[in-house]
């Protein structure tokens, strides 16, 4: 290129992000890269711009945020609708790709360079060096046979993420979400507004993740159900976190200044 490259400036491209990127394995590995970053090359990044970003990309960004500096927090932008335009105030257009809205294409015209870029994506079962990783769980429960066991959590705003990893010994254990109708008091599940329906998990044999985004504040119920068991009491491991989103992410469209 005939100069010295210092810094490199990043796109994100958020297109997709959903609760599966919230699985909490991946959450550390995305932990350990950024922490590395920052211990080894602080100066490395000029930029890195944020395009098209969901309503979970605040979540995700407060994961993040403890592991990031506050100078590496002000090289991030969000962009909002006009992101394209956006990005041609930092980039020239003849280095962006046109699906980005520059006008770089491959020699065949493809607008999203693969000759260039290694875009992601699932990785393939035939890829995979084993089934399931090992968890070290936080909370473990004897459910008895004939009974249940409820765990609560209070969300206190919109928009938070209620993350859970359980497995049980020995058999299938039910499994449910639901939000408390009378505060004070322990309510069966028929009582409660059912946010994910109660169902049988195989989570003997494989253990059990998922998410889910509160779209109102109030008590969540997180219900192991063992009713349907008359003979066998059931041991479950369970870690539940709560996950919130950034403020200071809220507002995106921030003022950019050509460099």
């Amino acid at each position: 290129m005939g100069k010295k490259i210092e810094t490199i400036v990043m796109i994100f491209d958020c297109e997709g992000l959903g609760l599966k990127h919230f699985w909490k394995p991946l959450v550390e590995v995305y932990q350990e890269f950024f922490g590395l970053l920052e211990e080894n090359y602080p100066e490395t990044l000029k930029f890195m711009l944020i395009i098209k970003a969901t309503k979970l990309f605040p979540v995700g960004y407060n994961l993040m945020k403890p592991f990031l500096s506050e100078d590496t927090r002000r090289k991030i932008i969000v962009l909002g609708n006009n992101w394209k335009e956006g990005l041609l105030k930092l980039i020239s257009p003849e280095e962006l790709p046109a699906q980005f809205g520059g006008t770089l294409t491959d020699p065949d015209g493809n607008p999203k360079c693969l000759t260039k870029i290694n875009y992601g994506g699932e990785i393939p079962k035939s890829m995979y060096v084993r089934d399931q990783v090992k968890t070290q769980y936080e909370h473990s429960v004897q459910i008895n046979r004939g009974s249940s066991h409820q765990v609560e959590y209070e969300i206190l705003f919109p928009g938070c993420v209620l993350r859970w990893q359980f497995s049980s010994d020995g058999a299938d254990v039910g499994f449910g979400v639901f939000l408390k109708t009378k505060m004070g008091e322990r309510q069966r599940a028929g009582e409660m507004a059912e946010v994910l329906p109660s169902q049988r998990y195989n989570a003997h044999m494989v253990p059990e993740d998922g998410s889910l985004t509160c779209m109102e504040a109030g008590v969540y119920v997180l219900r192991f159900d063992n009713t349907y068991s008359f003979v066998h009491a059931k041991k479950v491991s369970f870690t539940v976190e709560v996950l919130l989103p950034d403020e200071g992410m809220q507002k995106y469209d921030k003022e950019l200044t050509p460099v």
